[in-house]
């Protein structure tokens, strides 16, 4: 496929389209990968000649590219046919089959190891698989399995229990050890259920007996590739998540966060994950809950904040069927989502008190009851709550629960703000720019120096997830492979437009209600105009729901006719 995009390429000379496309129709046992250009085409004279070995036009080409890729085509009986393109160019098509086996799956590319002392057998197996479209590797003895595994990828194993020297037990240890995705089917003329129960144990996938029923053996095969991939899937998924919510930074005071996620995680004491806004406090959160015993359980995440009163209890405990109007059906709450996990309650010092009363009565009888229910359900969930706030100063104030406060501040982390730890924004910056150019299709950018000092000398109040926003924004901007000094200066020194209000400031009000009324306003239209008045992307960005924005638009009287004058 890269061969023939870059014939393309090349055949466009400087101007023109390459377009690639991958299709599969159902029903149909093939796979078609086209790749056309709209270039000057291919003259007649040359097509027939196009795929024979040393046959080229191209300036220093050697005629060997696209006999090769025919080669590899006919090797996996598939077929490369070149046609026009229509007004103009020509279309390069190849097409590889899939073999279909019971159950209406495709094997073709799917491989099985058979480690078995028995030549015999292996020569059996080897032909009932590759006639069901399977590609087969084979090994005599535990460790050439093990050497086979070490350098080729395979999709499930079919080890033989009794073996000379290295058993089959002993093989399947070790292959967990290397390659803990892999299913293994264990096979064995001597089967015992002792044998059978600790292999399974083991982490066998399953355990079949000689004489080996084919049939038997398809099904169960399907069925541990099909888990096989299912986990495979997982940690490739579980790689991205950590990918995303990672902690970056090499400072002293990550240092001691690192140390203290360390020494908290594998306990199950409740966390208080203190820090500014878009410090990072759910990456923290994430990352205690990535070393803890609930790893494999769900990580539950709830914006205390951007749930309103009414409805919080109902998102936090779930409902019953009639609970209130509206409720149409049972609904589990996060609690329950959360269970043998963790239940992050971010920005926790915005909780009602009688919210708050709530939560600590879960914490205190570990179970609660759904709203307009009466069974109670068992609460075994770890609780790390997060907070922008000086909890400690709105116990004082009567604010929070100080009950509540010193169940959740069992281990308590401080996360340090961006301006505290400016020695990491390089590394953070980078990791952006990677993360943002594969986003948006972009080669990858570098800062030069003179840009860097320029984000280095920032305030970032902001924090981390200014920071990441201003790198977005570098990415977009930057033609060039590289983001210069210029650039980042005026965005950085770029300040979305106040909002003009015929109404007088906060400052000019007579009394403390009408100020926080007119900030109010001047503050949620200036935020409303800059995302064009779209709710929606307004509330999300303010860590708000449209309910909350459509109702203090409301009460402060602003409309987009008002806010755009």
């Amino acid at each position: 496929v890269t061969n023939l995009l870059e014939n393309a390429a090349s055949a466009l000379r400087g101007q023109g389209r390459v377009a690639i496309r991958v299709t599969h129709e159902p029903g149909l046992g093939s796979v078609r990968v086209s790749v056309r250009e709209d270039g000057p085409g291919i003259p007649a004279g040359d097509r027939d000649r196009l795929f024979e070995p040393y046959f080229s036009r191209k300036e220093g080409g050697t005629g060997l590219g696209l006999a090769i890729v025919s080669a590899i085509a006919s090797d996996h009986q598939g077929t490369v046919v070149v046609r026009d393109n229509v007004p103009r160019g020509a279309v390069f098509e190849i097409e590889f089959p899939f073999v279909r086996r019971e159950g209406g799956r495709f094997t073709m590319g799917y491989s099985v190891l058979v480690i078995d002392d028995e030549a015999n057998i292996r020569k059996t197996l080897k032909g009932v698989l590759s006639d069901d479209g399977y590609q087969v590797l084979q090994a005599g003895d535990g460790p050439q399995g093990l050497e086979v595994l070490s350098r080729s990828f395979v999709d499930a194993v079919l080890l033989d229990v009794w073996m000379p020297g290295l058993d089959g037990l002993e093989t399947l240890k070790r292959i967990r050890e290397v390659s803990p995705i892999v299913p293994v089917i264990m096979i064995s003329g001597h089967g015992t259920i002792d044998t059978a129960v600790k292999a399974v144990k083991m982490g066998a996938f399953d355990f079949i007996e000689k004489p080996i029923s084919l049939t038997k053996l398809l099904i169960t095969l399907s069925r541990a590739i099909e888990q096989g991939e299912l986990r495979l899937e997982n940690v490739e998924l579980k790689e991205r998540v950590e990918k995303k919510y990672r902690l970056i930074g090499e400072s002293e005071a990550m240092g001691r966060v690192r140390a203290e996620i360390v020494a908290a995680g594998p306990t199950n004491a409740s966390v208080l994950v203190a820090g500014e806004n878009g410090s990072g406090k759910e990456i923290v959160a994430r990352e205690i809950h990535r070393h803890s015993k609930r790893a494999d359980r769900p990580f539950v995440a709830v914006n205390c904040a951007a749930i309103p009163d009414e409805l919080i209890e109902s998102e936090l405990f779930g409902h019953e069927k009639g609970a209130f109007t509206g409720a149409t059906g049972r609904r589990r709450g996060r609690f329950e989502l959360a269970e043998k996990g963790t239940l992050f309650l971010d920005e926790v010092g915005d909780m009602s008190p009688r919210t708050q009363a709530k939560i600590l009565r879960v914490l205190e009888e570990k179970q609660f009851e759904r709203i307009g229910g009466g069974e109670k359900i068992r609460a075994d969930v770890r609780i790390i709550a997060a907070t922008n706030r000086n909890l400690p100063k709105e116990v004082e104030a009567g604010r929070f629960r100080d009950d509540l406060y010193f169940r959740l501040n069992v281990f308590p982390i401080l996360v340090p703000a961006l301006r505290n730890r400016k020695e990491d924004i390089p590394a953070i910056a980078e990791y952006f720019v990677g993360e943002i150019c594969t986003e948006h299709g972009k080669e990858k950018k570098k800062f030069s120096r003179g840009a860097m000092e320029r984000m280095f000398a920032h305030a970032w109040t902001g924090n981390v997830r200014e920071l990441r926003n201003v790198v977005e924004r570098l990415v977009i901007l930057s033609a060039g492979p590289s983001i210069g000094e210029e650039t980042v200066q005026r965005v950085l020194a770029a300040e979305p437009p106040r909002a003009e209000t015929t109404t007088p400031g906060a400052l000019d009000q007579e009394n403390f209600r009408e100020a926080v009324l007119a900030f109010e306003k001047e503050f949620l239209t200036r935020k409303l105009k800059e995302n064009d008045f779209n709710v929606s992307r307004t509330a999300e960005k303010l860590g708000l729901d449209r309910t909350s924005i459509h109702r203090k638009m409301k009460q402060l009287g602003i409309t987009p006719e008002s806010g755009r004058r």
